[in-house]
Formats: C-alpha cells, structure tokens, sequence
C-alpha cells in the first residue's frame, strides 16, 4: 500500500514525490519504526530512496546518524541491508536515516584509472545526495539536534561520507568510517573522525591521517578482525556486535 508522503513527512511536493511502507520492530532496547520513503531532488531530477530508522520513544534532544552504503553495483536495496546498525542506533535513541546512492540507470564504478579521480563523480553525487536528505529533514523535523550531526558510511559509502566532512565541515560533528580505501579522512579535530579498518584491504596511500595527525587532530583509527566484506550483513553475530559496540562507543563520546 503506497501513501502520500505528506502522511508522515509534509515535505514540499515541489522538491519531491515519495512513497511510503511502514512496518514496526522491537529491540533489546527500545521499539523502532521504520519508515522508507522516495525522495526527488528537482535539481538534479534524481530519485533518493530512504530508510528512516526511527526511535519510537523520542527524546528531548534527538541526535541524527545519516549512514551511507557500500558499493552494489546498482543492484538496489543496499540502504536496507545495514539494518543490523541502523536499526540498533535507533533502538539507542538516535534519529537514523540510510540513503540509496545508486540506482539501476547509473553508470557503473570505473576498475581502471586513479580512484581518487574516476571515481570522484560518485562521491560527489553521494556527497549532495547526503545534503539533500539533511537539507529536507531540516524542514520537516526542526526538532532534531542538527548540531550535533554524525555521518557513518561502509565502503564506497565511507568515501562518500569523507567526503562531505571535507567539503560541508560545518554541518557535520562527527564522521565514522567503516574501511573507506580510497577517498582521504579530513585531518580535522572538527569534524571529529573515527574509522574502523577491515582486516584484509589496506586503504590508498594518504587516506588515513599519519601518526602525527592523528594525535595532533584526536583521530581514532581502530583495526578490527573484520573482513571488508562483511561489515554488511554478511557479518557473524559477534562481528556485528563488535561494530555496533565500536560506533556506539564513539557516539557516546563528546
């Protein structure tokens, strides 16, 4: 069943069409209600499916985590597939919002040619897509707590989410990535920068801060026993619970 996206979030039809599905999930913690609306950027005329993962019980000043997926190959459902985290961060109280960066009709990922420059197209359109969804939650939800705003992205996601700390520094309070390879972490005490590496793919040469920086700016890298592959669902029980409790850790810190 399909409903007008006005239902639930009055965002300007101008701006956007959307659709709707609900369903309710209970956690250890708290009960969850997820909501996944279609999102149209008129600018761009771009389509932006997303899952908002929300807290049922609201709290005073509510935090938001946007969470940005790994590479599908345009397969669809990515922004789904995370719900082992997203779900669990809401089941904590935050407001969390998973975004699906790509879409049947999007060219492929180049294989060949420098990274950081083949594949600068796609962290730029991840990087509005992220402004586009915190742009309209602003005029939808005004009770959020956007000042203090933590991007999370897996993969392809996690240069996305780099990306955008470095270009919209003031917008963002905290970044975590999950093995982003390729696109540099800022070296930045604000935003604050936390990533968490896998224990198979080393990243590029440059993206992540030295030791110098790390100190100097208070940049968190943690290695995991983690393979890349399965920070995703694919993950066992006890590596996700490794991953929740590591992002958890680092949003309690202030």
């Amino acid at each position: 069943m399909k409903y007008n996206a006005l239902f639930i979030f009055p965002i300007v039809l101008s701006l956007c069409s959307c659709s709707l599905k609900k369903n309710i999930s209970t956690t250890a913690s708290n009960e969850v209600r997820v909501d996944t609306l279609t999102l149209f950027d008129q600018s761009r005329k771009r389509k932006i499916p997303v899952a908002f993962y929300i807290p049922v019980t609201k709290n005073p000043s509510q935090h938001i985590v946007i969470f940005s997926h790994g590479y599908g190959a345009n397969q669809g459902g990515d922004y789904m597939i995370y719900s082992y985290l997203t779900k669990n961060l809401a089941s904590k109280g935050y407001f969390t919002v998973s975004i699906q960066h790509e879409l049947p009709t999007d060219q492929l990922i180049p294989k060949e040619g420098k990274p950081q420059v083949v594949r600068m197209p796609f962290w730029e359109s991840g990087a509005e897509n992220i402004l586009f969804v915190l742009n309209e939650l602003k005029k939808t939800r005004p009770d959020l707590d956007y000042k203090h705003l933590t991007l999370i992205g897996h993969s392809n996601g996690g240069d996305m989410t780099a990306l955008f700390a470095n270009k919209y520094p003031n917008l963002v309070y905290k970044i975590i990535t999950m093995d982003n390879r390729r696109m540099y972490l800022p070296r930045t005490a604000i935003p604050k920068v936390y990533t968490l590496r896998s224990n198979d793919y080393p990243a590029d040469e440059g993206v992540l801060p030295t030791a110098e920086e790390q100190k100097k700016y208070h940049i968190v890298i943690q290695n995991t026993p983690i393979n890349h592959g399965k920070m995703d669902d694919k993950g066992s029980i006890e590596e996700r619970k490794t991953l929740n409790d590591f992002i958890l850790s680092y949003l309690d810190q202030h």
